[in-house]
């Protein structure tokens, strides 16, 4: 497959937030919510905080070996897990929900970037060893946004009556048929009877959606030597028991997320304030809040009730049963892996900027923040017609609206700027201020309320002008339309809608390895991928 790649800083795509933007360019309000700068200099500085912290790289190994007990490893998996041993082995990550067949393109654009990031460090720093991991979400009982995807304008939905963690939810007929209905849309495709296939071959009826997604983003990524870990793990958690105590007994991360949001929000929008407990009780199909009541810990939901004493008690038999949210995943994340950088997208870029603290609560060391890759996919066809209408790759990320504007105001052989008239009238009023002032101060005043109101109307009449010249290019609104929708479905990013089926069915693992071409470790820009056959 032949293809080109056009880079462009995020912030000229208008489509990412201040704080993402303003971390990018390093801006001196948010440099107290992180500590190391997206560069080969913060990784080794990264690495220096991480040697101080230990992690139980045995248990580690052994659990992720048991999870993959029924996985053939590949050469590049089964060298990075005798890695993980040595204390010269780090960890880059990212971590996402188990999203039915992966959820929208940017699940794959986000493993891709770590993957490239640990090639990148093993070439550039040779005396440590970096394996890219996928830290699986499976514990996040949010059903409606895990469980669809859109697959060329058709939104696919999982009809199940399943509760609790989407990870333990199983594969049933519903779910079969959703296999059926993307076959419909892919099967034409040269590579659309091979990826249905595996779709049936992990999506069996009965399997976890943990398990059926640890095998189908390792028959994806296996070859990239890519490791997953699953947390929703018994002795995992019961490393991680120590953090759930002071968690219980203080509700410290409430406290110090409380902290940084005083501070973070006097310039941006802050996303997420955490609860008093930062806790879920997990237990077969149900996920629910502990509360803190007095001297009792309670979930409400299923009359459960302890002391401090019982609940303790309960974490040491049944760590398993313990669930961080978003407030605490991080740093059972953390203490989990020997990790050093922490690959995410925007959104969540901008809630582990308030958890810094909380790290420092625990004594976790707190990892280099990455933004991931972002990628807009276009084909040839495409392009041309971008081309055709006049406009640059970098104008397709504009409005709708606004490029039309451009085109007419481009091709119209009418006059339709009159900032020349504008600016000459502005001279007359000026004049006319001088002249009324002379002879009473307040008729200047008047003055200048004739000439804003002038100006206001002026304005709206250069609108008019151009609104009505707009009818003139309806060939070229529709087009301009069909190309927006085509590349930015529902005005959103076509990575953040459009799952990757449709084209894997046309590109195969090609296209994998183009996005892993594309990729890019630290050098944090946004990627156009055009195909050129």
């Amino acid at each position: 497959m032949d293809r080109t790649f056009h880079y462009l800083a995020y912030q000229r795509t208008g489509y990412f937030t201040k704080i993402a933007t303003d971390y990018l360019q390093q801006h001196e309000q948010l440099q107290p919510f992180y500590n190391y700068q997206v560069s080969v200099e913060g990784i080794k500085r990264s690495i220096i905080a991480r040697k101080q912290f230990h992690t139980n790289r045995s248990l580690l190994v052994d659990e992720l070996r048991k999870q993959y007990s029924t996985i053939s490893l590949s050469a590049k998996q089964e060298a990075s897990l005798q890695a993980l041993l040595s204390e010269n082995t780090f960890t880059i990550t990212t971590a996402h929900q188990p999203n039915i067949f992966t959820g929208p393109l940017y699940f794959i654009y986000k493993i891709i970037h770590v993957i490239k990031l640990a090639d990148e460090l093993n070439l550039q720093l040779p005396e440590n060893k970096f394996v890219p991991v996928y830290y699986m979400g499976s514990e996040d009982a949010d059903l409606d946004e895990l469980g669809f995807i859109n697959l060329g304008g058709q939104k696919i939905n999982w009809n199940t009556k399943q509760t609790g963690a989407v990870g333990r939810m199983k594969v049933d007929k519903d779910f079969i048929r959703m296999i059926g209905l993307i076959h419909g849309q892919i099967g034409i495709h040269s590579y659309g009877k091979e990826l249905t296939d595996l779709f049936k071959q992990v999506y069996t009826e009965g399997k976890t959606i943990q398990q059926a997604t640890l095998e189908l983003v390792n028959q994806l990524f296996a070859d990239f030597g890519l490791l997953i870990l699953i947390p929703d793990n018994a002795e995992l958690k019961r490393s991680f028991q120590s953090v759930i105590e002071k968690e219980l007994t203080e509700q410290f991360s409430h406290k110090a997320v409380e902290e940084t949001i005083a501070d973070l929000s006097k310039h941006y929008k802050v996303q997420t304030g955490g609860r008093e407990l930062n806790l879920f009780y997990l237990i077969d199909d149900k996920r629910e809040r502990i509360e803190v009541t007095g001297n009792k810990f309670q979930v409400s939901s299923l009359n459960l009730i302890w002391s401090k004493d019982e609940i303790f008690l309960e974490l040491k038999d049944h760590p398993e049963r313990f669930s961080a949210n978003v407030i605490l995943r991080g740093v059972f994340q953390e203490t989990a892996l020997p990790n050093i950088a922490f690959v995410g997208g925007g959104g969540e870029l901008a809630y582990w900027l308030e958890l810094k603290r909380v790290f420092e609560k625990v004594a976790v060391p707190y990892p280099m923040l990455i933004l991931r890759n972002s990628f807009l996919w276009m084909n040839k066809a495409q392009q041309e017609r971008l081309h055709k209408l006049g406009f640059t790759i970098e104008d397709s990320f504009k409005k709708q609206d606004a490029l039309l504007n451009e085109l007419v105001r481009k091709e119209s052989s009418k006059q339709l700027d009159i900032s020349k008239e504008i600016e000459n009238i502005n001279a007359i009023y000026q004049q006319l201020q001088v002249a009324a002032g002379t002879i009473d101060t307040t008729l200047s005043d008047h003055t200048k309320a004739l000439q804003a109101k002038a100006l206001k109307q002026l304005v709206a009449l250069e609108k008019k002008l151009l609104r009505a010249e707009k009818r003139n290019f309806e060939t070229q609104q529709r087009q301009i339309e069909k190309l927006k929708h085509e590349l930015f479905p529902a005005d959103s990013l076509q990575e953040r809608q459009e799952n990757f089926s449709l084209l894997y069915a046309q590109f195969g693992e090609e296209w994998i390895q183009s996005i892993y071409d594309a990729s890019k470790g630290l050098a944090q820009e946004f990627g156009v991928i055009i195909s050129t056959n």
